[in-house]
Formats: C-alpha cells, sequence, structure tokens
C-alpha cells in the first residue's frame, strides 16, 4: 500500500489533491460530495475586494476610474445581492460542521484597505486558512517595477496583522525578477504559495464588435509554465508550494510533485469531468506510485527539480534550439 498523504501550511492531508477556488466550492452539498470523491482540501470561491468594498460603503470605492464606469457599479450591486459577506461566512460555518477536510477562504484583492478587517471575521467563522488570490496588472506606464511589487508586500503585511490561521499567497508570474520576488514573499511569514492563478483573457467577437471572455477553463499545455517555475523555486522558498493551472489527469498531479509541489490544485478537470475526477486521478497516482515502487510521495518529491536534474537547460532555456538533427 502506498501512502498519498502530504502536509501543506501546517495541515496533514490525505492526498495532495486541493480543489481551487471556483464555483465548485459555493455550496455546502457540493464540498460534500468533492470530500467523498476524495479531495484533501477546498478553497473556497473567492470574495472580491470590490464586492467587500461595496457593502462595506455601499459604494465602488477601488478608484476613480471604476467609478466613472456605471456598467461596472451595476455589476458589483448586483453580484453582490447574491453573493453577501455574510453568506460566505455562514458557508464557511455550515462547511466546518459537515466535512471534516480543511477549508481555505478566499479573497481575490488588488490593494489592502478596508477589506483587510473581513479576514478576521473569516478567522472567526472558522476557516482553517486563507487564501490570497492577488494580480495586479503592472499596465500603468508611471508605476515601476519596485512600486508594484510593493503593493503585494503591503497587502501580506496587513493580513498577517490581522489574523494567526495560516496565509497562502496565490500570484501570477507578471515580475520583472520573479524568482527574486517570490523568495523574498516567502520571507514574510506566508504559510504557503499558490502557482499560478489563471487570468481573466479577453477576446473579440469580430461580427458583434464586442469584447467577450475567452478561454474560460485551462488546457493540459498550460501546465508547462507553473512546472518551470516550481522546479527553479521550490527548494529556494521558506514556504510549502501548491502547484495550479493546467493539471487535468494524474500525470500532471506527478510532473508537479516531481519537481516539488506539496499540493496540487484542480479545477478545470473537476469542471469538464465532474467529481469522479478525482477518484481516477487519485488511482492513477497510486498505480504509478506501485509502478516505480514508492511507498510515500516525499520518496519522489522534488526529484526532478532544478537542483536535481541531469540537465537544468532544459528549464532555463526559453528559446528553441535546433537540438535534434537535422531539424531545421
Amino acid at each position: 500500500m502506498v501512502n498519498l498523504s502530504t502536509k501543506y501550511m501546517g495541515f496533514d492531508l490525505k492526498n495532495p489533491l486541493i480543489i481551487g477556488s471556483s464555483g465548485l466550492t459555493n455550496s455546502i452539498d457540493k464540498i460534500k460530495d468533492l470530500e467523498q470523491k476524495g479531495a484533501a482540501a477546498v478553497v473556497l470561491k473567492s470574495l472580491f475586494e470590490e464586492q467587500i468594498m461595496f457593502e462595506i460603503n455601499n459604494n465602488v470605492n477601488v478608484s476613480d476610474v471604476n467609478n466613472s464606469y456605471p456598467e461596472a457599479h451595476d455589476y458589483i450591486k448586483n453580484f453582490t445581492k447574491d453573493n453577501s459577506v455574510g453568506d460566505y461566512l455562514k458557508l464557511i460555518k455550515g462547511a466546518k460542521k459537515e466535512v471534516k477536510i480543511p477549508i481555505f477562504a478566499s479573497i481575490n484583492c488588488v490593494s489592502f484597505n478596508e477589506w483587510t478587517k473581513i479576514a478576521k471575521d473569516i478567522e472567526k467563522a472558522g476557516a482553517d486558512a486563507l487564501e490570497l488570490n492577488v494580480f495586479i496588472l503592472p499596465s500603468d506606464i508611471n508605476t515601476t517595477s519596485e512600486a508594484h511589487e510593493k503593493m503585494y508586500f503591503e497587502i501580506i503585511e496587513e493580513i498577517k496583522k490581522s489574523i494567526k490561521i495560516p496565509v497562502a499567497l496565490k500570484i501570477g508570474y507578471y515580475f520583472s525578477g520573479l524568482v527574486n520576488t517570490i523568495q523574498k514573499f516567502s520571507w514574510t511569514g506566508i504559510n504557503g504559495l499558490v502557482l499560478f492563478n489563471r487570468f481573466y483573457t479577453p477576446d473579440i467577437n469580430i461580427d458583434t464588435m464586442k469584447l467577450n471572455v475567452s478561454n474560460v477553463y485551462s488546457t493540459p499545455e498550460e501546465i508547462s509554465t507553473s512546472l518551470r517555475w516550481i522546479a527553479m523555486l521550490s527548494n529556494k522558498v521558506n514556504c510549502d508550494i501548491s502547484a495550479s493551472t493546467g493539471v487535468h489527469n494524474y500525470e500532471g498531479v506527478v510532473k508537479q510533485l516531481l519537481v516539488g509541489a506539496k499540493t496540487v490544485q484542480l479545477c478545470s478537470t473537476i469542471y469538464k469531468n465532474g467529481p469522479q475526477q478525482l477518484e481516477k486521478i487519485l488511482e492513477g497516482l497510486t498505480k504509478w506510485m506501485e509502478r516505480h515502487n514508492y511507498k510515500s510521495l516525499d520518496d519522489f518529491r522534488g526529484k526532478l527539480s532544478l537542483g536535481k536534474v541531469e540537465n537544468p537547460v532544459f528549464y532555463h532555456r526559453v528559446q528553441y534550439m535546433k537540438h535534434l538533427s537535422g531539424t531545421d
């Protein structure tokens, strides 16, 4: 028998599979089903900073730019009606009564403000940990990379002062010095890093001449980005790493563990295949470990990280090489 248990942010998990923040975790019934199918923990669907600020001030208090768009104001107002902070706290309390697996709350934020006070309410409601999903698009031509990164550290500092439960930071890869910046994040006292969040991707309908959303779900090919950076970072940070985006099957889980991830967050594959996909992934992971005579995840975790592979150039190189004879 193989042992699939792992430790993440101080929690003893029965396996490395976590359900990422999404509509998959917005009800107690869904969470119970996910637990039954094998999920080791869940991250609740995110509260948004704009939503919290709207409830606090009954006003979209993010920026003058947002306030100039009545459509944005109306959207947040209507969204908040069906997704209130109070309902979120009830979901945490209810889930903690009904399931045994850890419940991680999530806040999607772009600044630190009055919304940080909600973190205390989340802690009081019984959340086991808080995942901060932070992405600040570096689109302001007048903002330096240093000022951009400073905002992330300010958010972490404010949250760490507010609560005692473990905190994970979920980020993207838009940093001028990604490895250096992520290492510094890990020195702040956070307990976990989730690499990476997946972005809203705009597209254009050329017939209606309107903007719309494209590529809602990830694809297995998207695993390469997180795979590269986790391989480079797993032995350079002072906290646990959870892999996110592009993991659709047991092979993807194995790959992320091989480069050093402690856990893997699943989302798109559960949307596409249902909660039963968890059972298939766990079965595949178990059989793979048995074939390779691994008794526990620690037997192979990080075996192909940057410091352990024979040819680390594969992680460093970003341009194509004519490494195959006869290839133009």
